[in-house]
């Protein structure tokens, strides 16, 4: 018994058996359709079977998984593993005894659940087994990470200004984000840059949330409340207008007096930091609390503390444009 090789999502291949862990679907989605792909081009006569764990009834996988008479290959997808039948686990377990090279067996599990844990122990120890993690995308630096992968997958150049520009347009869905990639591959410019991510996803309230906070922590006080009263009147929800404000608040309290802030230690990128560091000038500590404590006021205020919510940001955004300090009127 030896151990089942890790693979990344990016290479994803056809094995006996496929473990594919991890709670984003969507990098698991598509190590499964790559190596879907796979095997259908090598054989357009592929068998493809999909099971549902919750569903599986003893002896599927022996009927499903067993040579056929002209041995045309197969390729079956179990799903939800986390929530597997107890049949599913004692099959799973004779399967890996007995693997069938001519049929791959994807079994997908989310990892919400320790259910189906014996089985998963002994994918992990089977030399007929490959596994692909599928970990969270959740973190700036995550994204960060991710979108230039896509680019230098397909042998592109992306400008740091455009990696923070589609992250920022994209915070909440990978699937999209992926998408607008994919969109801007399919530009002809060598390079691309944030002007082009601004020409295909201005309009996007994430993006325009974040050019008021730009303006805001520039000082550009008159520009920020343009840009706000222009989000707000477009009918943006104002809480990602907040939540723009939060994350750059907080990476700048955390990089605020220290000069050994490095992407491990506050979970960010090289170029988030130096931004950080650089809209920090000309604030003092005290500032920087005033400023952590109305992002809280605001955020409470735009989730339905207080009535008008275009008053609150408008003082949110002269407080910061004046650096934290109070003495500003809307």
């Amino acid at each position: 018994m030896g151990k089942a090789k890790q693979v990344s999502w990016r290479d994803a291949k056809a094995a006996p058996i496929v473990f594919v862990s991890g709670p984003e679907d969507y990098l698991a989605d598509r190590a499964i359709r790559a190596i879907r792909d796979q095997l259908r081009k090598k054989d357009t006569g592929l068998e493809v079977h999909e099971i549902a764990a919750a569903d599986y009834s003893t002896g599927q996988l022996d009927a499903l998984a067993s040579p056929s008479l002209f041995m045309e290959p197969r390729l079956l997808i179990i799903n939800g593993l986390e929530k597997c039948s107890d049949a599913l686990i004692d099959d799973g377990l004779a399967l890996l005894e007995n693997p069938q090279t001519e049929t791959t067996v994807i079994l997908r599990h989310n990892s919400s659940s320790v259910r189906g844990k014996k089985l998963v122990d002994a994918i992990r120890l089977s030399d007929a087994a490959i596994e692909i993690a599928c970990a969270k995308i959740d973190k700036d630096s995550d994204k960060a990470a991710f979108i230039q992968a896509e680019f230098a997958a397909a042998g592109r150049k992306v400008a740091p200004g455009a990696v923070r520009a589609l992250s920022d347009a994209f915070s909440d869905d990978l699937a999209e984000l992926a998408a607008a990639c994919t969109q801007l591959l399919s530009d002809q410019s060598e390079s691309i840059d944030e002007a082009m991510v601004d020409k295909y996803y201005g309009g996007r309230v994430e993006t325009n949330a974040f050019k008021v906070a730009d303006a805001a922590l520039a000082g550009k006080s008159a520009e920020a409340l343009a840009l706000l009263r222009h989000v707000i009147a477009t009918g943006a929800d104002p809480v990602p207008v907040v939540a723009a404000f939060a994350m750059k608040v907080r990476l700048m309290a955390k990089v605020y007096g220290n000069k050994y802030a490095s992407a491990s230690t506050v979970g960010a990128q090289p170029w988030q930091i130096q931004r950080a560091q650089k809209d920090l000038a000309g604030w003092s500590e005290e500032g920087l609390a005033e400023a952590v404590m109305a992002v809280a006021t605001a955020d409470a205020a735009v989730k339905g503390m207080e009535r008008d919510t275009v008053f609150a940001l408008e003082k949110l955004v002269l407080l910061l444009a004046n650096r934290g300090q109070k003495n500003t009127e809307v």
